[in-house]
């Protein structure tokens, strides 16, 4: 039986708020007698080119943790107080490493982190090597969940996921047949147009260029005018879209008539906005359900939109269930020490804002679903939606 999301959303508040009578509380926690307050990282760029991205990580955590605090969660007799620590790793992989020890030396008993997975990654071994949980909100460059810590975790389908449907996608939606793939030169942007371009490939067809940019750039005059000369029928780009508005625009301008389609790094209102009229036709992919089909995506984007003022830009919603995996991973532990915490996490079965959320043994998430939008009269319009195993809904 499926009941509505509000129902579900009650009761698990619910269930939060009579859990864990009796045990002890996590050595982590700034305790009083009367309520334990618990620190919760927060890892993403909050200034820089990709800040709106990172402050709309924070603002999804910072919306679980009030809602928590709301509720009334109880664990080991006390009542329990999310603090979040909000920290800014300037999508800088050296950064996020300093970081990432901040946080640990500030007794966080769990980390919502990195954005970026060229952050993730190396961030991922302070976290480990303090025993600290970290879920990831948007890192999806495989590496992070496979270098054998037991510490980390991703609430979103990695590139092995989501490059291959979009390798798909561009070879039996697009009939693709001559492909220009670019990348910005990262972890994610590299692995994300690897995956693809292998998936494509694979199906026969042509790889006329393969470029690479990086983060930071904004003119692509040289590279897209080596591309035009090669005749693409898509332009492939595996970065994010402080990037992908301006190379729309580009392509636009050089008279480039090739399709552009990119991942979740350009599936934002931001690449609208820097694109304008030529981001018309742009295609991108997000992983998880369209924002609004996921279980509680309505109720949460309205709240979310009356408490900052401002839509979803692209992973709140994964930030602000990481926070609620957190929660019932104490709640189960009866504790709030990272060292119990930790097995639980590994353990969780919840069902999110974005739907069922349970990990694999590596910390994948488990059936992950990637959605393909197209901008359409200026606004982002699903296509379709594609499980791992090929299904389609």
């Amino acid at each position: 039986m499926r009941f509505p999301v509000v129902v579900l959303r009650f009761a698990v508040l619910a269930a939060f708020a009579l859990a864990g009578c009796g045990k002890q509380a996590g050595e982590q926690a700034t305790s009083s007698s009367d309520e334990v307050v618990v620190k919760i990282g927060v890892a993403s760029p909050l200034t820089g080119p990709q800040s709106h991205i990172g402050q709309d990580i924070k603002n999804g955590a910072l919306l679980g943790a009030e809602d928590i605090n709301a509720s009334g969660l109880v664990i080991a007799g006390k009542k329990i107080k999310f603090e979040i620590l909000a920290e800014d790793d300037e999508a800088n992989p050296t950064k996020a490493t300093t970081v990432a020890q901040k946080l640990v030396d500030a007794k966080v008993v769990g980390v919502v982190g990195h954005f970026n997975s060229g952050a993730s990654i190396p961030a991922s071994k302070i976290y480990a090597d303090a025993g600290i949980p970290q879920i990831s909100p948007s890192s999806t460059n495989p590496k992070y969940t496979q270098q054998g810590y037991k510490t980390t975790f991703r609430v979103v389908a990695n590139d092995d996921q989501q490059g291959p449907v979009l390798g798909r996608f561009a070879v039996a939606k697009l009939a693709a047949k001559n492909v220009a793939v670019i990348d910005d030169s990262t972890a994610y942007g590299q692995g994300l147009a690897n995956a693809f371009e292998a998936t494509v490939k694979a199906a026969g067809v042509n790889i006329v260029a393969h470029e690479h940019t990086t983060d930071k750039d904004t003119d692509f005059a040289a590279i897209l005018t080596n591309i035009k000369g090669r005749n693409p029928d898509l332009v492939f780009f595996g970065g994010i879209d402080t990037q992908s508005g301006p190379m729309s625009k580009q392509m636009k301008a050089l008279g480039i008539q090739a399709k552009l389609l990119g991942g979740d790094g350009m599936q934002t209102p931001n690449f609208i906005k820097l694109a304008g009229d030529a981001a018309e036709g742009a295609m991108a992919s997000i992983p998880g359900l369209p924002k609004d089909k996921m279980p509680g995506g309505k109720a949460f984007l309205d709240k979310f939109k009356a408490k900052f003022g401002v839509d979803v830009e692209l992973f709140a919603p994964m930030g602000y269930d990481a926070v609620f995996v957190f929660a019932d991973a104490m709640k189960r532990a009866g504790s709030t020490d990272p060292v119990k915490i930790l097995p639980e996490i590994a353990k969780t079965n919840f069902n999110g804002v974005i739907g069922p959320i349970a990990f694999d043994e590596k910390g994948d998430l488990k059936s992950g679903p990637v959605t393909v939008h197209v901008v359409k009269g200026g606004k982002w319009e699903a296509l379709e939606t594609v499980t791992p195993d090929g299904d389609k809904k």
